[in-house]
């Protein structure tokens, strides 16, 4: 629904000193057209130059302002490094490291209260789809960013990743995303009717440039979660440029 769609690159443990400089040489040839964030590891972050062609986004955030955390990083430690948005409840992080609902809502607040875009990720597992538990699935993790701030979901980007199309190489087909895209935007109208406009939906789950074209051309896809796609600098251009056109 958003005029203007975003592209976010998920490098998850993946990168380099080299990636990073090939992937901005690949960028400075964008135009305005399209937003794109890239979320590398941690450590990469200061080796991105500033620039109006892209934003940065740390992968995960502590729910904590500062202590003895070893390994973690804060928001304010995250806004040190020039980045401006944050990947909270990725399918990884809920299904490896136990991430609950209640936790990535504190995650949210922390965001949110130090001046970081959220990206939400949401989505079902492969049994929950083949028990139709989809929408009920999604509403549950909506509901419960919701109920902990109603002004979080306003101040977000959401992706819907299906679990079952992460790293798999299976995607969603357009009518299938589509479907639960528009579903997430009803959801969001109940809660904030600016949300529901406002908010930009993205479709993650093995985008790549052979299917991002039909992704994009659904109402209520508003860009995509690009995860290992968007290790290929050539590749991850052509799906911004298909976002543009």
């Amino acid at each position: 629904m958003s005029a203007k769609k975003l592209i976010a690159a998920n490098w998850k443990m993946n990168g380099s000193r080299a990636l990073v400089e090939a992937v901005v040489q690949q960028l400075t040839s964008l135009n305005s057209t399209v937003d794109v964030l890239i979320c590398p590891p941690a450590t990469l972050l200061p080796l991105f130059p500033a620039s109006a062609r892209y934003a940065l986004g740390a992968q995960n955030l502590s729910e904590h302002d500062e202590g003895a955390y070893t390994g973690e990083l804060s928001a304010t430690l995250i806004n040190e490094t020039g980045a401006t948005f944050v990947l909270i409840g990725h399918s990884e992080r809920r299904q490896y490291y136990g991430e609950t609902d209640q936790l990535i809502c504190r995650k949210m607040q922390q965001a949110v209260r130090s001046g970081l875009t959220p990206v939400l990720c949401i989505g079902e597992t492969l049994a929950e789809r083949k028990q139709e538990n989809t929408e009920q699935v999604i509403a549950k993790q909506l509901a419960a960013v919701y109920a902990s701030h109603p002004e979080l979901l306003l101040n977000s980007v959401i992706a819907y990743e299906p679990v079952w199309a992460i790293g798999t190489g299976e995607s969603a087909t357009p009518e299938q995303a589509q479907a639960t895209h528009a579903f997430i935007r009803r959801q969001l109208a109940q809660y904030d009717a600016t949300a529901a406009v406002k908010v930009r939906i993205l479709y993650g789950g093995s985008v790549n440039a052979e299917n991002c074209r039909a992704l994009f051309a659904q109402a209520d896809i508003d860009g995509a979660l690009v995860g290992g796609a968007s290790l290929k600098p050539s590749e991850f251009m052509q799906i911004c440029q298909s976002a543009k056109d």
